[in-house]
């Protein structure tokens, strides 16, 4: 149970605190910036959820590192902005793929030495995560038209480009 807690913490060398350290970092900033409403509940969740996923469903070894959670939050940030549909998070989606978009590998058993199931887990809370709060947190805003006919300039209301004019009384 104090692996549930302490596994991301812990790293086997160096380099691995390094490779862990920058995209989770980087990540992290992304959801307390773009979904700071949602932000410590999604990092609290994505952390346990992913941990707990391990600890039951994972082969006999040693998981450590924080991969799990690196692959929950970018799986988080790319699935929400796309369920959201909204340009603004769905551009962040799109530097998550560019910026860790290599990470789709790892959730096979490609290499045995790496803790693939916590990869894979990570990707499944993120996933959970962003579709259980798509409607939670920032939306896209929703475009009101005045109902008077005068709020609506006279070279749009004329346009010929216009199909609907009766769309734009409702």
């Amino acid at each position: 149970m104090l692996g549930i807690i302490t596994s991301p913490l812990i790293h086997g060398d160096f380099q691995h605190l390094m490779a862990n350290s920058v995209p989770f970092l980087v990540l992290s900033w992304g959801i307390f910036y773009f979904y700071r409403p949602l932000s410590y509940r999604i990092f609290i969740l994505c952390y346990l959820t992913t941990n707990i996923l391990v600890w039951i469903g994972a082969r006999e070894a040693y998981h450590i590192g924080a991969s799990g959670l690196v692959y929950s939050f970018a799986t988080f940030l790319f699935f929400s902005g796309i369920f959201r549909n909204y340009y603004r998070l769905i551009a962040i989606s799109f530097v998550v793929v560019f910026l860790y978009g290599g990470l789709f590998w790892g959730i096979f058993p490609i290499l045995k030495d790496f803790s693939w199931e916590g990869h894979l887990f990570g990707a499944i809370s993120g996933l959970t995560y962003a579709l259980a709060y798509r409607n939670e947190g920032p939306q896209k805003p929703q475009v009101i038209i005045p109902e008077d006919d005068n709020s609506i300039p006279e070279e749009i209301w004329n346009s010929e480009h216009l199909e609907n004019k009766e769309e734009l009384r409702k």
